[in-house]
């Protein structure tokens, strides 16, 4: 849901600094990406919920993904840090691993063009029907999820207007960073820097908020910000259809264009 929230927020931005003005159904689309990118650095853990959105197929992935986060932290780590074999909230939480996977996507959408895009969006949306629809999927399996998330992508292709998809690698970054944000003000924190920077001798050091504001996951605090972010996005959402794109940007004080 704090995906879907921010995009909303920063697509106006977006929409004013690169050359290219979202249509009501992009904007509306890349809420419902981002939602999906906003999940994807827990694929580093097999256990994980979204290993499993696409059955058995993701379940490797999540494998092969876990095995090379642990390859590279004991290839960056320092004398300082253990070694270890479990790769979780290590690349695929470093702003690296995040910028990595968001020139993957512009890198997909510019080689492929809509079929590129078309995969992009199947995997980002199958996320996050996970994500958002936790209990319907519980229900109904990782078939019929996979069913739904080939559907949704087919509705979201027949609405967006052909041409340029760059824009969903700005989805793929937000969305990550977003996920990253929400690790920051939990207990362990996230390895912003990590197999880059030094920091107090350590490659991977786990940023965080100090003690006393940090949450716990499926606390209280996490009930109001869900709350909130539901907000954001039921406002956002009516204020597109009530008033177009441009109404959006002006929910937020940004000229949309």
């Amino acid at each position: 849901m704090s995906g879907a929230a921010v995009w909303l927020v920063v697509a106006p931005v977006v929409s004013q600094i690169a050359p290219h003005t979202f249509t009501t159904a992009e904007v509306l689309i890349g809420a419902a990406v981002c939602a999906g990118w906003a999940l994807f650095p827990d694929l580093d853990q097999p256990s994980s919920t979204i290993a499993r959105s696409f059955g058995p197929v993701s379940w490797v992935v999540s494998k092969l993904v876990n095995a090379v986060s642990a390859a590279w932290y004991n290839l960056t780590r320092t004398s300082l840090e253990p070694a270890s074999t479990d790769g979780h909230r290590k690349l695929t939480h470093s702003l690296l691993g995040m910028i990595l996977v968001a020139a993957g996507v512009g890198a997909i959408t510019g080689a492929f063009g809509e079929k590129g895009a078309l995969g992009v969006l199947f995997i980002a949306v199958g996320l996050a029907i996970r994500g958002l629809m936790g209990d319907w999927v519980k229900k109904n399996g990782w078939l019929v999820t996979t069913a739904a998330a080939a559907a949704a992508t087919w509705a979201a292709a027949w609405l967006m207007p052909p041409g340029n998809y760059w824009w969903l690698a700005i989805t793929a970054l937000v969305g990550q960073i977003v996920h990253g944000l929400g690790d920051n003000i939990t207990k362990q924190g996230v390895p912003w820097l990590g197999g880059v920077v030094r920091v107090r001798g350590k490659r991977w050091w786990d940023f965080a908020l100090p003690g006393f504001m940090r949450i716990t996951t499926g606390g209280a605090a996490e009930g109001v910000l869900m709350t909130v972010f539901t907000v954001v996005v039921v406002g956002g959402v009516l204020a597109v259809f009530a008033g177009g794109w441009a109404q959006l940007g002006a929910v937020f004080g940004v000229g949309a264009g």
